[in-house]
């Protein structure tokens, strides 16, 4: 028996024992024995008595044929139970007030809805920011960095089927400060390909002069996008760069919450 930093007591075998388990998920393919010790830093000889327990309890299988270690059937059924309970906006809100604390604009949180893009969180700027933007709002699929982040994420025939409806749709209309814009074809296609290079989508000074705005997306753990994370502030004072100030912590935040969504590149 062993006491944890924090003062509770703890069982220091099942932490000696948890970089094997841990190493079988970064590896996300069966590891020999010398590969699986190797990756978890210790030797054959003192990860196999920890796998053979492991074995046991169903956390580790072992091909009869190869040796080859990988996660068991009862690891899988933890990892499925888990996913099942995530909230993507729950998890993703801490890590929101954490970012918009660090770059002081005004930060927001969509989500796909019967619309489109649909705001369902803002952690507003200290300052006042002039734009049509709140809990609910249905975001421009093509004028928006929020939209373009969307179009450029979602299933293709998905995100065809939102530009199309955003046309003759009222509610995403309206609360643009320029009409529509119909892009070509080929247009839509370069910018959507070459927004998914950068990892996210850049809005400068459209669809409201004086207001700039980046997107970033966020995966859930199948790869498909969960949310989008948008910084909003008034020209001069956002930095739009690809890795500026605002970019990299975006990115960095987005990167955290697929984390924690399962989500590993």
């Amino acid at each position: 028996m062993a006491t944890a930093n924090d003062g509770r007591r703890s069982i220091q075998s099942v932490e000696v024992g948890f970089p094997l388990l841990s190493a079988l998920v970064d590896a996300a393919r069966p590891l020999t024995l010398r590969d699986l010790a190797a990756a978890a830093g210790m030797t054959s000889a003192k990860a196999h008595p920890y796998l053979v327990s492991f074995i046991r309890v169903g956390l580790v299988q072992q091909d009869s044929v190869s040796g080859h270690y990988e996660l068991g059937p009862f690891a899988l059924q933890m990892g499925l139970v888990s996913l099942q309970r995530l909230d993507p906006v729950r998890m993703a809100l801490p890590e929101i007030a954490q970012f918009q604390a660090e770059i002081g604009h005004t930060v927001g949180l969509a989500v796909l809805g019967s619309h489109g893009p649909t705001m369902v969180h803002i952690a507003e700027a200290s300052y006042p920011v002039h734009v049509n933007m709140r809990q609910g709002t249905v975001m421009s699929m093509l004028n928006t960095a929020t939209g373009l982040v969307f179009a450029a994420w979602l299933p293709p025939k998905v995100a065809e089927h939102y530009i199309a409806r955003e046309a003759n749709d009222t509610a995403v209309t309206s609360t643009l400060a320029t009409p529509l814009k119909a892009a070509r074809p080929d247009h839509l296609q370069a910018m959507l390909a070459d927004i998914r290079v950068h990892g996210m989508a850049r809005a400068v000074g459209n669809p409201l002069p004086g207001v700039d705005a980046l997107s970033v997306p966020v995966f859930d753990h199948a790869g498909k996008l969960a949310l989008a994370i948008t910084a909003i502030g008034p020209s001069g004072l956002f930095d739009v760069a690809w890795n500026g100030s605002i970019a990299q912590p975006l990115q960095r935040c987005a990167q955290e919450i697929s984390r924690k969504l399962g989500w590993r590149n």
